[in-house]
């Protein structure tokens, strides 16, 4: 059942991501501009360059910031993340079974023992 619910939890994070892919690439496309007009505002010396860079940063902001259905497919694409690692069983608990000469691994898997 638990594999059932990281299924359905999985297909429907997917869907979402998915669907707000467009909104996904247009967020990064405006965070790329005001990552730019932040960097090119740093170099230069004029005030009117200062200026338009400033302008270009304010607007990849205002852009950026005004995307919530890109953040409603990040949250989604975390959603997808959850579930893949949830499905494969990744957790670092495995690695302190594994049989090692190292003092610390040995002695997390003896508190683990105790712990039960």
């Amino acid at each position: 059942m638990k594999k059932f619910g990281l299924a359905i939890l999985g297909i429907i994070a997917a869907i979402v991501v998915l669907a707000n892919l467009g909104s996904l690439l247009a967020l990064a496309l405006s965070v790329l501009i005001a990552y730019a007009g932040f960097h090119y505002y740093g170099k230069s010396d004029s005030k009117m360059l200062k200026l338009f860079w400033g302008i270009v940063l304010l607007i990849g902001l205002f852009t950026a910031i005004s995307n919530i259905p890109a953040f409603i497919g990040i949250v989604a694409l975390f959603g997808v993340l959850f579930v893949w690692r949830k499905w494969k069983g990744t957790e670092s608990n495995k690695v302190l079974t594994a049989t090692s000469n190292d003092p610390f691994v040995n002695f997390e898997r003896q508190w683990d023992e105790l712990t039960k």
